[in-house]
């Protein structure tokens, strides 16, 4: 059915009708509706804020999310969303006139929180920490506003592998971003569907597509941050052995408490010889 150019939702109007990218598109479809299924995403009749930041990430998790509820396949609601940050040269209009042209419900909010952020954290330092905290809290408000049981962004594979190495190297734990989180206030989940999608789809799909694209690096923070290092360290493992990311991936699917080292998940105490 997804190999259909006539069955297709409008989000993909215009799509190129080649082999390779009905392939990449049925890809796409098929590891989100695998991540939605396999992490108890889906409750029937709730509503999703969908978090749009005009990146390819997020296009793609919106075109994505709209297939499957279009073919049936996601019985929720869903609000698009787009929280400008009052960033130097943010293009406000793209993402308004994207999302009217093609009747998609959501909501854009103004947070000027780039002056904030700019007042608190030193020259030189980076913003993400802050920005995302920030981000965040305003993200939750309007889900609760707008009736959400569910806040959506647009993490992939990638993201949650990069993040994974930082907590490793960085902050001495192993941990990483889940696919399914419930927020500190037990009210609203936190959802990740693009959790098995490669990052390098994404980029294929929305290069494709001709999505208009907004940078994430308006606030001029990015240089030199650890997950941009440790993307380049990924990177140079998967030129030196191809699909060495999706096993690292699988790894995360596969922990062994028993065979690791904490004991708050294995109880090394208790373990007996049988005499």
């Amino acid at each position: 059915m997804l190999d259909e150019t006539e069955d297709i939702h409008p989000l993909f109007a215009g799509a190129p009708k080649t082999t390779e990218f009905k392939k990449l598109r049925k890809r796409l479809i098929q590891n989100a509706r695998e991540a939605i299924e396999q992490y108890g995403m889906i409750e029937p009749g709730a509503k999703w804020l969908v978090c749009l930041s005009g990146g390819k990430d997020s296009y793609t998790l919106l075109a994505v999310l709209y297939e499957l509820k279009w073919r049936g396949l996601l019985p929720v609601e869903l609000l698009a969303c787009n929280l400008d940050q009052g960033q130097p040269g943010f293009p406000a209009t793209v993402l308004p006139r994207f999302l009217e042209v093609r009747d998609i419900p959501h909501r854009i909010e103004y947070q000027d929180t780039y002056s904030v952020v700019m007042d608190k954290i030193p020259q030189g330092r980076t913003f993400c920490a802050l920005c995302s905290r920030l981000r965040r809290g305003i993200l939750y408000r309007i889900a609760r506003e707008e009736g959400c049981s569910a806040v959506v962004l647009g993490h992939h594979r990638d993201d949650i592998l990069e993040t994974f190495f930082m907590n490793l190297f960085h902050g001495g734990r192993l941990a990483t971003m889940p696919p399914k989180l419930l927020n500190e206030e037990g009210d609203l989940f936190v959802y990740r569907p693009l959790a098995h999608v490669a990052e390098v789809d994404c980029e294929k799909f929305a290069r494709a597509m001709q999505y208009p694209i907004i940078p994430c690096d308006l606030c001029g923070s990015q240089d030199g941050l650890q997950r941009q290092q440790v993307k380049a360290i990924l990177d140079g493992w998967e030129k030196n052995a191809p699909g060495r990311r999706q096993v690292m991936f699988r790894a995360l699917m596969n922990a062994r408490p028993s065979h690791l080292l904490d004991p708050k998940l294995f109880d090394f105490t208790a373990l007996a010889r049988h005499l």
